[in-house]
């Protein structure tokens, strides 16, 4: 029987245990990524179905197949304010949204009217104006750091659109005729649940903060209303 011949090289042996050492890291660090790869997609997957279950799919696709597709917006019964009126296509009113993460209204604002100053959390709007003209202030924090207000005028045919938890109102600025805007949101909830008004704002804060805030006496807020609506349509004063 032969010998198995010497290697002449002394470090060969040891560089065959580096290579199979190297081999087995590999192999392991594979597996490892492979079973962490797993173990993520089924904690990502429990995770996206704990969030559906607030509106599982099917709930959301038995709606699309079963609801009716048609909203007479401009028919519907409108929510009065002083000032002018509010209608809406939301899932409250028209169940076929449920889930889809988008709502419409129609505003009609009377010669000198405003819509409170406010802002949504959670959606964004796009605002498109049927008639009339509208002034619009939209106010939000830039990449610079300080605070940009846009001021401007929009009329009939124009598109406005404000970012998601951007601080905006508008107003009726014809002194003849009322204006009407049609309002779509990012969100099936109606209005008021994602609507921050600045009455309920500063109602939210003891008088003496905001007068330091303001740098003014606590007595400049005594004439502040203390009554809080969820969504304001009121005339200039």
């Amino acid at each position: 029987m032969s010998e198995k011949p010497e290697s002449d090289d002394p470090q060969t042996e040891d560089e065959a245990r580096v290579s199979r050492r190297r081999v087995i890291g590999t192999g392991a660090a594979i597996g490892g990524a492979a079973i962490g790869g797993a173990l993520a997609a089924t904690v990502g997957g429990s995770a996206r179905a704990e969030q559906g279950n607030a509106m599982p799919a099917s709930e959301s696709n038995t709606k699309l197949d079963t609801e009716t597709h048609l909203f007479r917006l401009t028919s519907a019964e409108p929510d009065r304010y002083d000032g002018g009126t509010l209608r809406g296509a939301h899932e409250g009113t028209f169940p076929v949204l449920t889930g889809q993460q988008a709502s419409v209204y129609f505003v009609e604002l009377e010669v000198g009217a405003i819509r409170e100053p406010h802002w949504h959390p959670t959606a964004w709007e796009l605002n498109y104006i049927i008639s009339g003209k509208a002034d619009w202030t939209i106010l939000g924090t830039h990449p610079d750091g300080t605070y940009r207000n846009d001021a401007f005028e929009a009329k009939q045919g124009d598109l406005v659109f404000v970012p998601q938890g951007f601080f905006h109102y508008f107003g009726n600025a014809s002194t003849e005729q009322p204006l009407q805007v049609l309002v779509v949101f990012n969100t099936s909830a109606q209005e008021p649940n994602d609507d921050i008004g600045i009455v309920a704002t500063v109602n939210s804060l003891p008088r003496e903060i905001l007068a330091a805030a303001f740098g003014v006496p606590v007595a400049a807020f005594a004439g502040v209303p203390t009554e809080i609506k969820p969504v304001v349509i009121t005339r200039r004063k």
